[in-house]
């Protein structure tokens, strides 16, 4: 079968040497990255503090414009963030929690990371977290018993797009709805979304959305992003904030007096290299197009299916193609030391406790990928040799 989308191989020079398939964690990098921290080198080195112009200051937001077709917004719509927690930080320190409307409605399969920062700082402002539990099989969330959490008490909805360890997506359409009913907003984490399958904010219509280019969009790390609806930004004002978020930053004001428009959801001072070395990724994503990466993601991740059961090898992962992201957990025995193993034989996954061996092709993965890996998964079984990976001093998992 002729595959168009592999002719984006050869901008990911990883691929040469390695079977990439943990996209989920981290993308691969692209080939123009080095050229693009290069022109940062070069800003810094001949410009020095002059690099603060727009070269450096605009960043975040005229990188969020390049990101957010990928999304379906509009540009001025989608800031750079440090990271996804940070993010959902600054969503939830922009609103109040009077006891008559303080829950906010999370779930138990959402991102650790993010339930740590909502446990601790909207608590203490004075937030109850209801939390959904995951279904009987464990894989996903029911979107009725989100639904049906959501009432007149609740302030914001949190949720994932597609979870982290089983990639269930969620049907986030209806969940929105009810929300908005309720008087609710929502906060959608995309980050294991966006870049394997059409996100439509508009669509789903959600007020806030939190990415980021470090996995299939493979971007790197510290290139996360905020989309903040239309409406939004002129209305709250973020308590985690910083003189990025002034309307006058130079003036060095002892007053916040926020910007209008999107910089208002900015902080303090940005990580430049990380925004120059997220540029390349997303441009490459929409060269490739997302409905066509997703079209073969479905397909492979069909394909790791078939394969698993071809062999009774459990899997994590929904059967469902429309429920299912673009990552297929293999939960076999001693799953962490045979990861271990495929990673001493440059077969790139990982693995994650409760879902197993996290097998993630992209774009720019070939069939023949998939056949190898699950044959090496089976011969790191067969021969024992997931043994030696083994902790020492105590049992195999």
């Amino acid at each position: 079968m002729s595959d168009p989308l592999l002719a984006f191989r050869p901008e990911f020079p990883i691929l040469e040497r390695t079977t990439y398939l943990v996209s989920n964690s981290l993308g691969a990098m692209p080939r123009g990255v080095p050229d693009r921290l290069a022109e940062y080198v070069d800003e810094w080195a001949e410009q020095g503090v002059r690099a603060w112009g727009r070269a450096w200051w605009e960043l975040p937001a005229r990188l969020g414009d390049e990101i957010a077709p990928l999304i379906g917004a509009d540009p001025g719509q989608v800031v750079m963030a440090g990271n996804v927690t940070l993010g959902q930080a600054t969503v939830l320190s922009a609103l109040d929690y009077p006891p008559q409307r303080n829950r906010i409605v999370m779930t138990a399969l959402d991102f650790p990371s993010v339930r740590y920062v909502y446990d601790r700082l909207a608590t203490r402002l004075g937030a109850e977290i209801v939390v959904v539990p995951a279904a009987a099989d464990g894989i996903g969330v029911d979107a009725d018993a989100v639904i049906a959490a959501i009432d007149e008490r609740t302030r914001l909805v949190c949720i994932s797009h597609v979870l982290f360890r089983s990639a269930f997506v969620m049907d986030v359409a209806p969940i929105v709805r009810r929300a908005h009913e309720m008087g609710a907003l929502v906060s959608l984490d995309a980050f294991h979304s966006v870049g394997v399958m059409p996100v439509d904010v508009k669509a789903l219509g959600v007020d806030f959305l939190t990415a980021g280019v470090l996995k299939w969009l493979c971007g790197g790390p510290g290139g996360c992003f905020l989309y903040v609806a239309p409406g939004a930004p002129s209305a709250l004002e973020p308590s985690l904030t910083g003189w990025q978020a002034h309307a006058h930053p130079f003036a060095f004001e002892p007053e916040m007096a926020y910007t209008p428009g999107i910089y208002r959801w900015l902080n303090g001072t940005p990580s430049v290299p990380a925004l120059y070395a997220a540029i390349e990724g997303p441009r490459i994503v929409k060269r490739a197009g997302v409905e066509a990466i997703r079209a073969k993601s479905m397909r492979q991740t069909a394909r790791l299916i078939e394969l698993a059961d071809a062999r009774g090898h459990p899997v994590n992962t929904p059967r469902d193609p429309a429920r299912r992201g673009g990552t297929v957990a293999f939960d076999v025995p001693h799953a962490y030391e045979v990861s271990e193993y495929l990673l001493s034989r440059d077969v790139l996954v990982d693995y994650r406790p409760n879902a197993g061996i996290r097998v993630a092709p992209h774009f720019y993965t070939s069939d023949d990928e998939l056949d190898a890996v699950v044959a090496m998964l089976d011969e790191a079984l067969s021969t024992g040799r997931w043994r030696e990976f083994a902790p020492r001093g105590g049992a195999a998992t």
